[in-house]
């Protein structure tokens, strides 16, 4: 970007975990470019977590009509976005744009340097994420970027709420498809010890998918020992996030998030390609069940627990 003090625009849809692993690369922008206007397009309860972070100046939605149109060929484009993406001097995309149509329409309307991130890394190329979403911003002799995602609540952006002063554990029992979970009935024996044998509070995390689970594990717990985050805002999850000495969860967005903020972890890892998607933070630990993770023992994962707690 010949103007070091230009106009940036990163573009990023996708899920949590997806935007999370994205970070590197937005960090790396902000550090090449501080004096630039640094701005990202993308789903709104996403990407907050950028602006409340302080890595971007400013967060725009992406689920528009308007930009709605750049994905056809040859289409009318409306006049609102076209002066929007005019504005930028360099545009990173990782949208899925196989044929081109996005940055053709792009480059109709605006003369800014177009990149194109991919959407999602080739899981066969053994290369993590975050290593794959840097790769593009070589063009910008972006080279040796620190490649893990880090993330640091401004005093604007954490949440109002806060947890009982005491060990503070966030479990997230949940993820985005059941055969990435552990077995309810072993995160139900999990907390039952946690409340047993430890003096443990716990941060019960889940969304939607989680609902039920969440209902049906938190009744049997001690209601002064047990704060339920269930479908909240992720600002305000990370803001309570923050306040926790460890997390325990699954291959999900939220162990991204809580990773990303320095909690020390612990990760109940399925059958996803770990060294392309885990958490690359050094501070989190991934169990695997020796025959799957259904097998998965519970001393097993309390001992584990035991390990991250001295980072």
């Amino acid at each position: 970007m010949a103007n070091s003090s230009g106009k940036i625009l990163v573009i990023r849809g996708g899920a949590i975990g997806d935007f999370i692993l994205t970070l590197p690369a937005i960090a790396a922008l902000r550090r090449q470019f501080p004096a630039a206007h640094l701005e990202v397009l993308g789903y709104s309860h996403i990407i907050s977590l950028a602006l409340a972070g302080g890595l971007v100046d400013r967060a725009r939605s992406i689920e528009s009509r308007a930009l709605a149109a750049f994905f056809g060929r040859n289409a009318e484009l409306a006049e609102e976005m076209t002066d929007y993406l005019s504005e930028f001097d360099l545009i990173v995309s990782y949208l899925y744009d196989p044929d081109a149509i996005f940055r053709t329409n792009v480059a109709r309307c605006s003369p800014a340097q177009f990149i194109a991130g991919p959407h999602r890394p080739d899981a066969s190329s053994g290369l993590h994420a975050c290593k794959v979403f840097l790769k593009p911003l070589e063009r910008l002799a972006i080279f040796d970027a620190d490649p893990v995602p880090r993330l640091a609540l401004t005093s604007d952006g954490a949440s109002a709420a806060s947890l009982p002063q005491a060990s503070r554990l966030a479990l997230h029992p949940g993820s985005g498809s059941e055969q990435k979970n552990w077995p309810e009935a072993k995160w139900a024996d999990l907390l039952h010890y946690l409340m047993e044998a430890a003096q443990w509070h716990i941060l019960l995390v889940g969304g939607e998918a989680e609902g039920e689970r969440l209902r049906r594990l938190s009744p049997a717990l001690p209601p002064t020992r047990v704060h339920v985050a269930q479908s909240l805002p992720l600002v305000e999850l990370a803001g309570l996030l923050q306040q926790c000495a460890a997390f325990i969860g699954h291959d999900s967005g939220i162990s991204h998030l809580a990773a990303a903020l320095g909690l020390p972890g612990l990760v109940l890892w399925g059958d996803t390609v770990e060294e392309v998607w885990r958490p690359p933070s050094e501070k989190v630990r991934i169990l695997h069940g020796a025959e799957g993770l259904g097998n998965l023992e519970l001393n097993e994962v309390v001992h584990s627990l035991e390990t991250i707690q001295s980072f």
